[in-house]
């Protein structure tokens, strides 16, 4: 059994239809799911609509909290080993679910759908390119698919870090950064997606939100990938004005003594910040063990 989230605002003119070829796909392949829509306080019809389909579970947010807010609502109130997420908007359809179940094992702690071939508006491209590269570096790994929003978790393990996941729309990434980070075990399956219906509720800044929640995730489990390359690069710069000083100047300078300050500085206080990330990490497993 597995909770299917179904996150929602505004999707009036097509919400039935992906319900309805939900619930028929499901009954097709025999699979065993309860389907959750968190309205996100819509403007429009949208939780009526949902209202009107049997066996649908409505959760409605009273105003807009944002994609990841709903889908944290949606865990919350589940009561199944595993959640799944999937969108309102058409772009994923039934027959990718059998798909995620083979991995849902044992030995797996999330399944993403990795998509291939149309992954979203081109427009959106260059930004999700630019996240990805930051993303790999800081995890220390190649990621198949960011922030693809068809993937299913373990509940109990979604919920331990969702003080850490956004209420906007990269909730989908920084989950995935947060796994990778754990060393938790993540298995991709190959998926094609459809041209969503409606529009978009995406917004430009959202670009910067994304590469700061990145920065402030990778400050939280490993603060050195940050601040080794600086006080590197630091270091570099203050030798080669350290060797200009004394070569052509005959002495060492106030600035370069302030940037030997500045690197030692920067290499101690990144020391410091991957100790207190260790240790709030020890003292939050205790604690969810507890």
């Amino acid at each position: 059994m597995v909770t299917i989230i179904i996150p929602a605002y505004n999707e009036e003119n097509g919400i039935r239809d992906v319900l309805c070829n939900l619930q028929k796909g499901l009954s097709a392949h025999h699979i065993e799911a309860k389907i959750t829509v968190v309205d996100d306080g819509s403007t429009d019809h949208t939780a009526q609509t949902v209202q009107n389909i049997p066996g649908i579970t409505l959760i409605r947010h009273p105003y807009n909290k944002g994609y990841g807010a709903a889908l944290k609502t949606g865990v919350e109130a589940a009561d199944t080993e595993w959640c799944m997420t999937y969108d309102a908007d058409g772009q994923h359809t039934p027959d990718l679910i059998p798909l995620l179940l083979k991995e849902m094992n044992a030995l797996n702690h999330m399944v993403v759908g990795k998509r291939e071939g149309y992954k979203g508006p081109w427009i959106r491209q260059p930004g999700k390119r630019l996240i990805h590269i930051v993303a790999n570096y800081l995890v220390e790994r190649r990621i198949p698919d960011l922030n693809s929003g068809l993937r299913a978790f373990r509940r109990n393990i979604f919920l331990r870090y969702a003080h850490l996941f956004p209420n906007g729309f990269s909730l989908s990434t920084t989950s995935t950064v947060c796994f990778f980070k754990e060393n938790l075990n993540i298995a991709y399956v190959p998926i094609r997606i459809q041209k969503r219906t409606g529009k978009s509720t995406v917004r430009p800044n959202d670009f910067i939100k994304t590469l700061m929640l990145i920065v402030r995730l990778t400050m939280l489990f490993s603060p050195l990938r940050i601040f080794l390359p600086l006080s590197i690069l630091l270091g570099l710069a203050t030798a080669c004005w350290v060797g200009y000083g004394i070569v052509v100047q005959q002495n060492i300078s106030d600035s370069a003594v302030i940037l030997i300050a500045l690197t030692t500085l920067t290499f101690f206080f990144g020391l410091l910040a991957d100790q207190i990330a260790a240790i709030r990490r020890e003292q939050h497993a205790h604690h969810s063990s507890s």
